[in-house]
């Protein structure tokens, strides 16, 4: 049994009907709602999309080759531009065999081995003398057996002599050909050897393929590259766009040059307006959704890669048509008045906060929140 004080019983009864009476008070007011008009304003219809921020011609860096990483030339923020190398691999034996692919293409050029040509030359003039020489001989001889003078030996023996040296010039040109073409192959083919062998030592220097920024750099000294692995991050310097992720239910509504509304983490608050420049068709099965890229109208003076956003794409709009809130709608036809009574409405466009109301309402009518 509890003993109160005496001068606090009187008071007990009193204390329990004042808490009574704001209890009763307090729920008086939650069933009472809030109460509004429809209003005549603007409405659009939007889709929510997700994304991050991206640098134009922002790509991986790969290796094409395997090996160790001898030298990091550039860090992240600097600037590059397209073909400036970004890191170096150790690649001693590709270049000891470009070096020896060089020393060929010496040693088998045609300059180098003009000597050999011009010998096979000085042998044809050689020859084509000996047979202008051979032919007066015979024709001589000739002229001289049709006189009846000198012997059948003798011009038989200058016939043969000018036979040998027609023989003699064909081969001697022969040879010439030959060794010419041969030459030539041999120099194209050096040439050929020394270019595969240079370009297997540019494997060996990473360049940057676009004119931009260093925004990472992923591997340091001494790590090993493979061509699997990214080696840096590189993109435009200026230029950035949103790329933005939305759903495979709202992808048949979304189309080129719908406006869209952007809002970032990193400036809260701000609204940046862009506009859809790229639908990519094909969906991604593992997270049923679309990739949209979006160029920006407004944006911030400072953007980085990979910033994440939050989007609204515009799917349709209206201008002054009767909306209210959408928490005074119950289900998607019915409204609730001041009265109490419940009202039939055909409902048009919805965003986050608000719908159209086709028919059913004026602006003269209350509404109440309902308790759903």
């Amino acid at each position: 049994m509890i003993n109160y004080p005496l001068n606090m019983l009187g008071s007990l009864p009193t204390r329990f009907g004042l808490t009574l009476l704001l209890l009763m008070a307090s729920g008086s007011c939650q069933n009472k709602g809030e109460m509004v008009n429809p209003i005549i304003e603007s409405i659009s219809e939007s889709v929510y999309a997700s994304g991050v921020i991206k640098s134009k011609n922002q790509y991986q860096v790969y290796s094409s080759s395997n090996g160790l990483i001898q030298e990091v030339l550039v860090k992240e923020g600097d600037l590059v531009k397209r073909g400036d190398p970004l890191m170096k691999l150790l690649n001693e034996t590709s270049r000891l065999n470009a070096e020896n692919a060089r020393l060929a293409a010496q040693y088998t050029s045609l300059e180098a081995n003009a000597n050999k040509l011009t010998k096979l030359k000085a042998d044809i003039t050689l020859a084509q003398s000996r047979l202008t020489n051979d032919s007066v001989l015979l024709i001589r001889q000739q002229k001289l057996w049709s006189q009846n003078i000198g012997t059948k030996v003798k011009l038989e023996e200058c016939e043969l002599a000018y036979q040998n040296a027609q023989n003699y010039l064909q081969d001697v040109n022969v040879r010439y050909q030959n060794l010419k073409r041969q030459l030539e192959f041999d120099e194209k083919q050096a040439v050929n050897n020394l270019k595969i062998n240079a370009s297997i030592v540019n494997d060996f220097v990473i360049k940057s393929e676009v004119e931009g920024k260093v925004y990472g750099i992923l591997k340091e000294k001494g790590e090993f590259a493979n061509t699997t692995t990214p080696l840096a991050i590189v993109g435009d310097a200026d230029n950035f766009y949103a790329q933005l992720t939305v759903d495979e239910y709202d992808i048949s509504r979304i189309q080129l040059g719908q406006p869209v509304f952007i809002s970032m983490d990193s400036y809260h608050g701000a609204v940046f307006e862009a506009t859809i420049i790229q639908i990519i068709p094909l969906m991604n099965e593992r997270s049923r959704s679309f990739t949209i890229h979006a160029n920006f109208i407004t944006r911030p003076d400072v953007l980085y890669p990979n910033l994440s956003l939050e989007a609204n794409i515009v799917v349709r709009s209206k201008e002054k048509v009767i909306t209210i809130p959408r928490n005074y709608l119950m289900g998607d036809s019915l409204v609730l008045l001041s009265n109490g009574e419940t009202k039939k409405v055909v409902v048009g466009l919805k965003d986050y906060r608000k719908a159209e109301i086709v028919s059913g309402l004026t602006t003269e009518d209350v509404l109440t929140l309902p308790h759903l």
